[in-house]
């Protein structure tokens, strides 16, 4: 039988792990790393965008979407490729991310079009779950990605706006701000495509966003001390 880890705990160790697969990433592979981060969060956040789970917080029950958890990895990979590296390199990499999670997706679909194989009855099974990521819904993938890149390029740019405002100085400021701006604008225009694909109303898709944004403030605030640790490491490539 099928046992569930406690799911808020579960939350905050997957929120931990993906901050540290982006620091890992910049490591060993420099601002190259930060682009697989970028890649990587897009992609899977958007293949498990429609996975929502229920938290169970001081008396409450929050039904929380996986891919708010990773998207966290973006924001901090393209905050750290801005301080570092400059806001064309930021830029690049949330255009490979747009790229990558097209070509993804329409390699789903060029999937679904191979009929599977009578050998063995998984193979029908693992059709069905392609075919289901696949078919999602086209609104669903036209929204994230608009999302995406709107609150991605927003970000990027407020990121360094801010710093020149600065001068430089508060990282802080800049980090969590830039990242709930634009977070807030990414929640908004994600939870509207619920209303069009789906059928929550307006009000149910605003309490999911309302939530959704609340824990995604959460993890700008826990960023903020990973980006303070990583941005003095002297990273050649």
């Amino acid at each position: 039988m099928l046992t569930y880890l406690n799911q808020e705990t579960l939350w905050f160790v997957v929120v931990l792990y993906d901050l540290c697969l982006a620091i890992f990433l910049y490591r060993f592979f420099g601002k190259y790393g930060l682009y697989c981060a970028v890649i990587l969060g897009i992609v899977l956040g958007n293949l498990q965008g429609g996975k929502i789970s229920q938290l169970d917080l001081f008396g409450y029950q929050l039904n929380v979407s996986m891919g708010a958890i990773l998207y966290s990895g973006i924001y901090f990979a393209t905050d750290l490729l801005n301080e570092k590296y400059g806001k064309t390199e930021a830029n690049r990499a949330v255009m490979l991310g747009f790229v990558a999670n097209i070509a993804v997706m329409l390699t789903l679909v060029l999937s679904t079009q191979f009929l599977p194989s009578n050998l063995t009855g998984s193979a029908a099974e693992v059709h069905d779950a392609i075919s289901t990521l696949a078919y999602y819904s086209p609104i669903f993938i036209i929204g994230s990605l608009t999302a995406y890149l709107v609150s991605q390029r927003f970000d990027v740019w407020f990121f360094h706006w801010l710093k020149n405002r600065t001068n430089g100085k508060k990282l802080w400021l800049r980090n969590n701000l830039s990242t709930m701006v634009s977070q807030l604008i990414d929640t908004l225009i994600y939870q509207f495509t619920w209303v069009l694909a789906t059928d929550l109303t307006f009000s149910q898709a605003f309490g999911l966003a309302a939530i959704k944004y609340i824990f995604k403030v959460i993890i700008a605030l826990v960023d903020t001390f990973f980006i303070y640790w990583v941005r003095t490491w002297d990273i050649k490539t």
